[in-house]
């Protein structure tokens, strides 16, 4: 992909590469398991952005 993007499709861009972190351990932990995976974790080759 080019670099010349609009500025909204850059916020949105940005907007999934913060969302794509993992649960933190300190929330896993506080659950006491329970909340273990991500659901909106993604991985760049297998799941394309509609952004």
């Amino acid at each position: 992909m080019g670099s010349n993007k609009p500025l909204g499709k850059k916020l949105r861009l940005a907007k999934a590469l913060k969302q794509n972190r993992r649960v933190p351990i300190f929330v896993i932990l506080k659950t006491k398991g329970r909340v273990r995976f991500h659901p909106k974790l993604r991985h760049w080759r297998r799941k394309k952005l509609k952004a």
